[in-house]
């Protein structure tokens, strides 16, 4: 058995600096819409319809193309997938952009990069980069890419696991360091005491511990730990586990769901009319790979293989189908951050505690946090091209995986 989970998340800051933090806003890479009152955007910040005119301003209208560097919160794979379908289908290039695409690892937190100037954009989780916001670093939410959670807890069907309230007297696995948040909140919103009633367990980021039956249950994401236990064999038949061996918890339907990846720009840059300018064309050609996404699974999945994914075929592919499943339909517009669910992730976020009586922020955020203005106007801009922003009668895809993910 491993080690119980004590990690205060109020250190979650410096626990990310040596690295555990960026695991699995990604998810390992072992395998696989407002605040109550919207952020105010910079007094300097350009009018609606300027930004919509500049998110489809073409590149032959600038004279040269501006420099941009994302950082990422894992290496290339999937969940990334729209940022590099814009760099290889030509969007960043159409809004006039230079943009590298930074990969992260086990010793990068890529909103710490960000608010330090070592990139000009950076994904991240939610609940993570508020609490480095809350410890200083001056960032803002310009597009809530997810809308919803991509986080499970995944147990063999014959533990009975259905919901929280299931998870007393189990052994419930967590991976610590800032990705356990949805697990606390689910154990303390089914009246479970966290320190008495379950046995957390940190687990690794793969599903071994699951599988080898030292835990009941398994932290997974959506889009790459469910995919890892689907490619095992099951001793007792020789063949890959089916998903009616397993029971899925999944934490939207728990109602403690946190809002996962954006794209964060730097709060302080965005009084600079320039750097509002490079964000509004950033956020439209993201978003627009993203739609390219959707409509282009199995292509957008090989253009992160060329890129250098070490993931096998069919779990890139399961992966962006998951990714997909995770961003579409969005009712409101790609990007554009829902209030309900905004204020859900705080409200998860400020009173939600670990086994230290620790919460991941303190406070509500201020309205800087996050700003609708970018998204909205990228949608704007895309819709007006003959592009669906909604993804309303979006359809995920059918994808068969293959032992090991191969």
């Amino acid at each position: 058995m491993r080690g119980i989970a004590r990690s205060p998340w109020v250190a979650f800051a410096s626990l990310a600096t040596v690295g555990a933090l960026a695991l699995t806003g990604c998810s390992s890479g072992t395998s696989s819409t407002e605040s109550s009152s919207a952020a105010a955007p910079s007094a300097e910040a350009p009018s609606t319809a300027a930004s919509s005119a500049a998110a489809s301003a073409p590149a032959a209208e600038c004279a040269e193309l501006t420099p941009v560097n994302l950082q990422l919160q894992w290496f290339v794979q999937a969940q990334f997938g729209g940022y590099y379908a814009a760099k290889d289908k030509g969007f960043y290039t159409d809004q006039c952009l230079d943009v590298t695409i930074l990969e992260g690892g086990v010793d990068i937190v890529p909103q710490t990069v960000l608010a330090q100037g070592g990139a000009d954009f950076a994904i991240s989780w939610v609940p993570k980069a508020l609490a480095s916001r809350e410890q200083g670093a001056l960032i803002t939410n310009v597009a809530q890419v997810f809308a919803r959670s991509g986080t499970l807890q995944v147990s063999f069907a014959d533990r009975n696991i259905k919901t929280a309230a299931d998870f007393k007297g189990k052994k419930i696995g967590n991976w610590g360091f800032g990705n356990e948040y949805e697990v606390f909140a689910a154990i303390t919103k089914a009246g479970l005491d966290p320190a008495a009633d379950v046995e957390l367990v940190q687990q690794q980021f793969d599903m071994q511990a699951l599988l080898n039956g030292e835990i009941d249950a398994a932290e997974a994401m959506t889009y790459n730990e469910y995919a890892q236990v689907l490619e095992a064999k099951n001793p007792d038949t020789g063949e890959l586990y089916k998903p009616e061996d397993f029971n899925v918890v999944n934490y939207n339907d728990e109602g403690v769901a946190m809002y996962q990846d954006a794209i964060w720009a730097s709060q302080e840059r965005l009084s600079d009319p320039a750097y509002q300018d490079t964000t509004q064309r950033f956020v439209t050609a993201s978003l627009q790979g993203w739609i390219y996404c959707r409509d282009n699974a199995q292509e957008c999945a090989d253009i992160i293989t060329t890129n250098g994914s070490k993931l096998g075929a069919s779990h890139q592919l399961w992966m962006m189908n998951e990714v997909n499943k995770l961003i579409w339909p969005s009712p409101a517009g790609v990007g554009v951050i829902d209030t309900a669910l905004w204020d859900q992730t705080v409200t998860v976020a400020t009173g939600a505690k670990n086994l230290e009586g620790a919460t991941v922020i303190t406070k509500a955020p201020d309205a800087e946090a996050y700003t609708n203005q970018y998204a909205e106007a990228a949608n704007a801009a895309l819709t007006a091209e003959g592009l669906n922003t909604t993804g309303d009668a979006y359809a995920p895809i059918e994808v068969t995986l293959l032992e090991g993910g191969n």
